[in-house]
């Protein structure tokens, strides 16, 4: 990722057979180009990430006079703090119950009103005192996530981000090649931070080993984060491996999916299961069970029956919809992925109609649960801990990658500073295979190289303002 000191020449560096170099700066070219691009999008996904990993903090913070409670022996049925909610907000339809993270922790219903905000009521479950309200939608998670997934412009937004996901692997590649030792100076760089040895050398280590060590987590961190994308994860990966709707024997299917269940933003369901259709209930125009439906002191203790412990309710959205248990990392009910469950119930029989749990996962699917709740640090408080360092340490990847930018631009001249492209370079096969594979895996990350390769053919390499001087 170094060279030595630019002097004011145009002599391009010439391919031959005893220079060992030649397609280390090719590697280097692809490094550089990926991370123009890259750099600022790091930068603000790594720090909307710390807002959103850090949510539970700043909503306790924010409202702990509604969430915090002083426990008591026995809490009320869920049934008498729900009357209290709706006694409170008459005009309004209660959609979700969530249990009590803890003892001294409020319950929570989620109500639709008329501007359809992700509104939940808290409760105190042992007086049925209701204590106040969080709108989801004007948090700091909400705020922080819509920058994170769309930049605040939708859908180019959206695009623009996998765009910089997809190149970051690129970077990983890329980077990887450039750090792995073949000489005597990037043996003395292996693994090592060289204080003594100037300010070019120890940005270089400090890049390139902290990269190294944490590419594996960005890798991780990309491709879950990938698995939301638009066209990426929307269009290719997760209709492949969305639960099947036909595992499930003789049940009447919805028109509406499983992401219905989602409050505006925020992401509740299982990954896999956002695109499966939702059951119906069997029974909606048999009168004896119309008249003894169920109610929710049933189903919660249904729940509390069949091995659910801290879980969220919802409710029928219609008279053909059903009663949803559900506990998963996805939405930070369970911190454990392998314990995904999603059990549907006939809101009239009380009947289980339909249940995904992780044995009923793909192996891809499996691979997204754990990878997206290990994403957003929902596996306790050492996966909280260990995220903040790899944000920060993301950040400080991107500003050292300025900084060596910087320190080895040619003085005085007004250019890229990219490193140089060697002439009549041979097909470089090994390279050429894995860029190919990258570009078929994710498309958006192809269109951009070949983008690229057509602006640096046409323009960046022929160009002299834009072009590097040269060694």
């Amino acid at each position: 990722m170094l060279s030595k000191p630019a002097v004011q020449t145009e002599t391009p560096l010439k391919t031959t057979t005893k220079n060992p170099k030649l397609f280390y700066f090719v590697a280097w070219r692809w490094h550089f180009y990926a991370g123009l691009f890259v750099v600022p999008f790091l930068i603000v996904l790594s720090l909307t990430g710390l807002v959103m990993l850090y949510d539970d903090a700043i909503e306790q913070a924010e409202y702990s006079q509604i969430i915090n409670i002083e426990p008591q022996t026995t809490p009320l049925a869920p049934s008498v703090q729900l009357a209290a909610v709706a006694a409170q907000y008459p005009n309004t339809q209660v959609k979700q119950y969530l249990t009590p993270p803890a003892p001294d922790k409020a319950s929570r219903f989620a109500i639709s009103n008329q501007s359809d905000a992700a509104l939940f009521i808290t409760v105190n479950p042992y007086t049925a005192e209701v204590l106040g309200e969080i709108n989801r939608d004007e948090s700091w998670y909400s705020l922080a996530n819509d920058i994170h997934g769309t930049l605040l412009i939708g859908d180019t937004g959206d695009r623009l981000i996998e765009i910089a996901a997809s190149l970051s692997i690129v970077l990983l590649i890329t980077g990887l090649y450039l750090w792995w030792p073949r000489d005597k100076a990037s043996k003395a760089g292996f693994l090592k931070i060289r204080f003594n040895s100037g300010k070019r050398l120890l940005w270089r280590d400090l890049h390139a080993n902290i990269g190294v060590i944490t590419g594996v987590f960005l890798l991780l961190f990309l491709v879950s984060g990938l698995s939301w994308a638009g066209i990426w994860g929307g269009k290719f990966v997760k209709p492949w491996n969305s639960f099947p709707a036909e595992k499930w024997d003789n049940v009447p299917l919805s028109e509406v999916d499983h992401s219905s269940m989602n409050h505006s933003q925020s992401k509740e369901v299982a990954w896999n299961l956002e695109q499966t259709p939702m059951p119906n209930s069997k029974a909606q125009l048999n009168t004896l069970h119309a008249a003894n439906s169920l109610n929710i002191d049933q189903v919660v203790n249904f729940a509390l029956a069949n091995g659910f412990s801290r879980f969220r309710v919802n409710f029928p959205s219609s008279e053909t919809g059903v009663f949803t248990v559900s506990a998963n990392t996805m939405s930070g009910d369970i911190s454990d992925a392998t314990q995904d469950r999603t059990t549907h119930i006939d809101q009239y029989s009380g009947e289980v109609l339909a249940e995904a749990a992780w044995p009923d996962y793909s192996l891809m699917a499996k691979f997204m649960a754990a990878g997206i709740a290990l994403h957003q640090g929902d596996m306790g408080l050492a996966n909280v801990i260990a995220n903040t360092l790899l944000c920060v340490a993301f950040v400080f990847i991107a500003i050292s990658g300025v900084v060596m930018w910087w320190l080895r631009r040619p003085k005085g001249a007004l250019n890229l500073a990219a490193p140089p492209l060697p002439q009549n370079l041979p097909l470089w096969k090994s390279a050429s295979l894995v860029m190919i594979a990258v570009s078929l895996m994710f498309p958006l990350a192809g269109i951009s190289l070949l983008s690229v390769l057509l602006l640096d053919f046409i323009l960046l390499s022929r160009v002299p303002v834009l072009k590097r001087l040269t060694d």
